[in-house]
């Protein structure tokens, strides 16, 4: 039975395994050996993005919208196939400047703005707080599920109920107690959680396994796999709806503004840029994640379909909520195994983005709310002596804690009113209003601080208004006419028919207005006024992220400054040892063997300022900064001149790379050209060697015979006869080598006569055929021809394409044994041209010896004892000619089986670029 303590008892022990593996992680990496040098790890942590949303949710907007729930994943999977370059250019911003957060990516951006950062910190948490309230309604769902069991009980949670009683809420305080310990080991936070993306990695795993059994549980162990699953969907009119490619209810908007919501929401949820950007520790692994995370999602999307029928089916009038089919299907049989392992995945899923989520959200309240409240105040410069990383990490703590009881809170007060899908498109759309003032810093050097503050604000009032406190009147905590009637009772200000515009869903709705007003004031204040020298200074850092290859930009900065108090400063809020260290660290990569001796130039200032802002976020750290360095203003001119020249200094660095490039590149050419000419030389000594061997043995015969002749006058005339037919024979076989030379160097050349014309192949195949006959007669073999008749014309030279024949013909003839000899002639038809093959049944040639053969002076005899007669120029000249009119002329052969010479030529209407060349 799955009673209340087994259920805390297998919840607790999966949670202490995280423990354990965080635990194992952080061991790893202060020994020096990073877990998450591997990019598979860094792939699963990227699918930190799939939630109890997916887990659950996914199957209930199924049951709603049929295919409706793949957009969510459609958005992502283009991110890595096509826009995988921005989240490049991200990480190479972030390690260059040790940024931390999207609060202080987009503050640091803009000028370094503490303004800025606080209104970002702001809208990530307002618009992440339902979003983790969504883990913890599912957690609480699915807990109440198990404690009903065997019974199947829909939980109906109550804003009365006690907090005492509500077991989501101490699940919320164990994750806020794991995230503290695991999250915030360090003040710096551009420090690798390696335990915790060792943890997010197995929780990633975990969750795939749960939704994979329970699919293959419902599909082939309630069903007879996912045809009968869709046969049943065909057969019910009911469920038909499921199978639609677009919903009527969604429409085309509803997909593309959930396909860019996703999009956007994968690139800027807090969680998401933490484990894709902060922690990502070689860029290179974004090769695998471009792969392996669209798989991931195609791999615990497959289920969703065949799991929504399923439940359809088997609770069909019960009342079961769709979002809840991953488990109670399991349930309904009885299958306590795979029913815990199904909430163990579920918890995965909440687990994972709960932790994330808030170590992410607390570093940018301490960083862009806390710590600027208290330079403001005053308050660190009373506690100049003191070591204030305790301080900081206690605010970081604290900030976990609060925001999962916001969530919590949000849960209990509104949670009730949505299905799990709908709270996370709330949080989508919130994060999406980063995306402007993102992406224009990364691309648009014209955005200003006032521009994105501009925007910021808008579309968040726009979010808020249209999809926040709908989802309080939908709750009862805002008069139900706010929704019919509109702020004030003005129909125009309905939230989700704003300004009349009906037709949409409420998510499309709330996109459309908040990025007409975001992007509209981004732009147009912006356009406003030009950039301050804050603002032009980072926006040539971030623009030229990827030209810069990662480093640092220009330095910017004059004034005077002390090693020690800079040292000092840094040392305040990472502690003196650590601060010691990284001064020690600088001064030896710059020639100094103590940091104290260093003259504090701009270079140890921007280094000072970085590794603070690792700490307590560019902003802030930029004005701790300013309070032991005096800075002396630089104008606008100046920026721009600095700015110049680093720009110029990259043009000439490029271009002396491109120089060197081609300077490596004509060496490589120089290297290669210098090596053919040495093969050519090579190939000539031996053409040389083979022509002075082939020109010596007839010359030979030749001599001895015409001596022998000179010293015996009364030789016998039938000897006679016989030494002045050699000598022929010889001499024969002398010209012919000659003139096959001399062929083969025309050929080779360019310099050969072609007499082109349109011919019958079947005409020379016969004429060759009966050229070589006496040959073939002689060995008493037979030759059988298969030629069809009325074959399309080929361009060709008619005695070239004969000398082809007679070779092929010739060398068939020499290997076969006679009166057993048969060779056979085959001509047939091609797509695109002829084919002729003669086969003969001689000894055949070794795999190893199909190419050497048509090399110039060598035979398929020189592996044998006995060389055969001919000059071994034949095959060559034979190719040469084939390839000219567009062919190609090979070898098929097996030793002991005989050999087949095939060449084929293209008909005659496809090769008008050869009439010029044949005629």
């Amino acid at each position: 039975m799955l009673e209340a303590p087994v259920v805390v008892a297998v919840s607790l022990c999966y949670l202490g395994l995280l423990f354990a593996v965080a635990w194992w992680g952080d061991r790893r990496a202060d020994q020096g050996k990073s877990i998450i040098a591997n990019p598979t790890i860094y792939a699963l942590s990227m699918a930190v993005y799939c939630t109890t949303w997916t887990f659950y949710g996914s199957v209930g907007r199924a049951v709603a919208s049929g295919i409706g729930f793949l957009p969510v994943y459609l958005g992502p999977t283009l991110v890595m196939a096509l826009g995988w370059f921005v989240l490049l250019k991200m990480i190479r911003i972030v390690k260059a400047n040790r940024i931390t957060s999207i609060a202080d990516f987009i503050s640091s951006r803009y000028g370094k703005s503490h303004l800025l950062g606080g209104l970002v910190t702001i809208i990530a948490v307002v618009g992440i707080i339902p979003y983790i309230a969504l883990q913890l309604k599912a957690v609480s769902s699915t807990v109440s599920l198990l404690l009903s069991y065997p019974e199947i009980v829909m939980p109906n949670h109550s804003a009365t109920m006690s907090v005492a009683a509500d077991l989501s809420f101490y699940i919320a305080l164990i994750l806020a107690a794991f995230t503290i310990v695991f999250g915030t080991r360090h003040l710096d936070a551009t420090e690798r959680h390696e335990g915790m993306v060792a943890a997010i990695a197995l929780e990633s795993s975990v969750k795939l396994v749960s939704f994979l059994a329970v699919g293959v549980f419902v599909t082939y162990g309630l069903y007879d796999g996912f045809g009968d699953i869709f046969e049943h969907l065909q057969t019910h009119p009911e469920l038909r709806k499921l199978a639609t490619a677009i919903p009527s209810g969604q429409g085309y908007t509803g997909w593309f503004s959930l396909i860019v919501l996703s999009a956007m929401a994968f690139l800027f949820l807090p969680r998401q840029f933490q484990v894709a950007v902060v922690e990502n520790v070689n860029e290179a692994h974004l090769k695998r994640a471009a792969w392996l995370f669209p798989l991931y999602l195609l791999l615990i999307n497959i289920f969703v379909l065949p799991i929504a029928v399923g439940g359809l089916l088997h609770f069909s009038g019960q009342g079961v909520d769709a979002d809840t089919f991953v488990l109670t299907l399991p349930m309904s049989q009885r299958h306590e195994g795979l029913v815990l392992l199904v909430f163990i995945g579920g918890l995965s899923a909440a687990a994972g983005m709960v932790i994330v989520e808030t170590i992410a959200l607390s570093t940018m309240v301490c960083n862009d709310l806390v710590m600027p409240l208290m330079l403001r105040h005053n308050r660190l410069a009373h506690e100049e002596s003191q070591d204030l990383s305790g301080l900081l990490l206690g605010i970081r703590r604290g900030a976990i804690v609060v925001i999962l009881l916001l969530g919590y809170l949000y849960f209990r007060l509104a949670g009730e009113a949505y299905a799990l899908v709908a709270i996370g498109l709330i949080s989508f759309s919130a994060v999406a209003q980063f995306a402007p003032a993102m992406l224009g810093g990364m691309y648009w050097r014209g955005g200003t601080r006032g521009g994105a503050l501009a925007g910021l604000s808008a579309g968040f009032l726009v979010w808020a208004y249209t999809l926040l406190l709908p989802s309080f009147a939908k709750s009862g905590w805002l008069p139900a006419d706010f929704l019919t009637q509109g702020l004030l009772g003005f129909d125009l200000l309905r939230p989700q028919q704003l300004f009349g515009l009906s037709g949409f869903d409420q998510i499309s709705h709330c996109l459309f207005w908040s990025f007409l007003a975001n992007i509209g004031a981004y732009v147009g204040v912006s356009l406003l006024r030009p950039p301050m020298v804050a603002e032009a200074t980072q926006a040539a850092v971030f623009v030229d992220a990827l030209k810069d290859g990662g480093q640092l930009g220009p330095v910017l900065w004059r004034g005077r400054a002390k090693v020690s108090d800079l040292q000092e400063l840094v040392g305040r809020f990472l502690g003196p040892t650590r601060a010691q260290a990284a001064f020690s660290a600088f001064a030896r990569r710059h020639g100094s063997a103590n940091g104290v001796t260093l003259e504090a130039d701009a270079q140890l200032v921007q280094f000072a300022e970085a590794l603070l802002a690792g700490a307590i976020g560019s902003a802030s750290a930029r004005v701790m900064v300013a309070s032991v360095a005096k800075e002396e203003p630089l104008s606008i001119d100046e920026v721009m001149h600095i700015l110049d020249e680093a720009s110029q200094l990259r043009t000439h660095s490029r271009e002396l790379e491109r120089k060197s490039s081609e300077l490596t590149a004509a060496t490589l050419e120089l290297q290669a050209a210098n090596e053919r000419l040495q093969e050519l030389d090579r190939v000539k000594d031996d053409i040389m060697s083979s022509v002075t061997h082939e020109l010596r043995t007839p010359l030979t015969s030749i001599r001895a015979f015409s001596e022998l002749l000179r010293d015996d006058p009364k030789m016998h005339l039938a000897d006679r006869e016989r030494f002045l037919g050699l000598i022929v024979s010889e001499t024969e076989r002398l010209t012919r080598l000659i003139n096959q030379t001399l062929d083969l160097a025309k050929i080779e050349s360019g310099r050969a006569d072609w007499n082109g014309c349109e011919l019958d192949l079947k005409a020379v195949i016969e004429q060759s055929v009966a050229a070589t006959s006496q040959i073939f007669r002689e060995k008493e073999a037979q030759v059988e021809l298969d030629l069809p008749d009325n074959l399309p014309l080929i361009l060709a030279d008619r005695d070239r394409l004969i000398q082809v024949m007679l070779n092929l013909l010739s060398n068939a003839a020499k290997f076969l044994s006679p009166a057993t000899g048969r060779v056979h002639v085959i001509l047939r038809t091609l797509s695109d041209g002829l084919e002729v093959s003669v086969r003969d049944n001689g000894p055949g040639i070794r795999p190893e010896d199909h190419e050497l053969i048509f090399e110039k002076f060598r035979q398929v005899g020189d592996t044998m004892t006995a060389k055969p007669s001919g000059t071994g120029l034949g095959l060559p000249i034979s190719r040469r000619i084939v390839e000219h009119f567009g062919g190609k002329l090979w070898v098929e052969s097996v030793p002991g089986a005989g050999a087949t010479f095939r060449f084929t030529l293209p008909f005659a209407d496809a090769q008008p670029h050869l009439e010029a060349a044949v005629e």
